[in-house]
């Protein structure tokens, strides 16, 4: 891709001329406008962008980009997305979904885009519920919530997003809350230069629908006592007084508080979130206290396409047949009068 951009962009250059139409207090607005102020940090140019999003609130989104952009069907924008970079590779490539559009409808085309390890981006609004479709439960909605398909309570078992997509070796994994734009715009640049499929999860707030269903991690009182932010290379230290932190006892984390029965900083577990192995991130992402956000795991890996361009060249090499014309007369041959 060619990353010399002809200007300076700013977010205004990144932003459509379309109303933006998402309900009041929505974090989606948050979520745009770190995406907008994310891209000219990226040093791209704005022909090389494009957003492909499924069915939801969140796949207006391609509307509202000053990009190129597509708004798919119902739960396919993975796989149109391939198709998109597999076509010309130099694009910047960003999948816009939601919790039921990625992982009901779309989970087979979500898991497989993983698993392929694609040089594309995914961006995943999780509000735990459909909000489109004005309120029915999602495979994030939590087992007891009551919605409008439930109204005596969901009784399915929620997908763990982070759990779900490093089962399907994803390489690349991020979770922030949808209140948190200063992180949030930092995460979108990271994921882009990572080569390979990024999925970044965002904790994002419904009020119309499911109004407060990750408070008790996100509020800003609470927030720095109930959220792990990790970064590669770090202790994981967290809390307001920066006191908390996380050792691995046999085989659970275990949160311990600095000072208490000896402990110190260098007893804390560092963050490694380019280790192969993913247990450890694994442990992470289904951490409930604390909740652990940032990116949790970054492994580099050889791509789908590196690995297409390989056994192409390979093939090649090994081949009798230079055009196609050599293929079609090659082996045994007849003739119809």
């Amino acid at each position: 891709m060619d990353t010399t951009a002809t200007k300076k962009y700013t977010f205004k250059d990144f932003a459509s001329d379309q109303e933006v139409r998402w309900c009041p207090g929505c974090d989606d607005y948050v979520i745009l406008r770190s995406m907008q102020k994310a891209l000219p940090e990226m040093g791209l140019k704005k022909e090389d962008v494009v957003f492909i999003s499924g069915i939801g609130c969140s796949s207006r989104f391609p509307y509202y980009m000053n990009t190129y952009g597509m708004h798919s069907i119902h739960g396919r924008a993975p796989a149109i997305a391939s198709g998109v970079k597999l076509a010309n590779p130099e694009l910047s490539v960003w999948v816009i979904t939601g919790d039921g559009d990625s992982m009901a409808i779309g989970g087979n085309h979500f898991i497989h885009v993983l698993r392929r390890n694609l040089d594309l981006n995914i961006v995943l609004f999780n509000n735990e519920i459909y909000g489109l479709t004005k309120g029915q439960f999602s495979p994030t909605s939590l087992v007891g919530q009551k919605t409008k398909s439930s109204p005596y309570g969901n009784t399915q078992p929620p997908f763990l997003p982070g759990e779900l997509a490093i089962g399907a070796h994803a390489r690349f994994f991020a979770r922030i809350g949808g209140n948190t734009p200063k992180e949030m715009t930092d995460i979108f640049i990271k994921s882009e230069k990572f080569k390979g499929t990024s999925l970044i999860e965002i904790l994002q707030n419904c009020p119309i629908f499911n109004d407060g269903c990750f408070s008790e991690y996100t509020d800003k009182a609470v927030r720095e006592d109930k959220q792990l932010f990790v970064e590669h290379g770090k202790p994981m230290i967290f809390g307001k007084e920066r006191d908390k932190g996380l050792i691995l006892n046999g085989l659970k984390l275990e949160v311990v508080t600095l000072g208490e029965n000896g402990i110190t900083e260098s007893d804390l577990l560092v963050h490694d979130a380019e280790e192969k192995d993913p247990t450890l991130h694994q442990m992470l992402v289904r951490s409930e206290y604390p909740l652990v956000t940032g990116i949790i795991r970054s492994f580099p890996d050889i791509t789908f396409e590196e690995r297409v361009d390989e056994l192409t060249a390979r093939v090649k090499a090994g081949s009798n047949f230079t055009k196609t014309d050599d293929l079609f007369f090659s082996g045994e041959t007849y003739e119809v009068k």
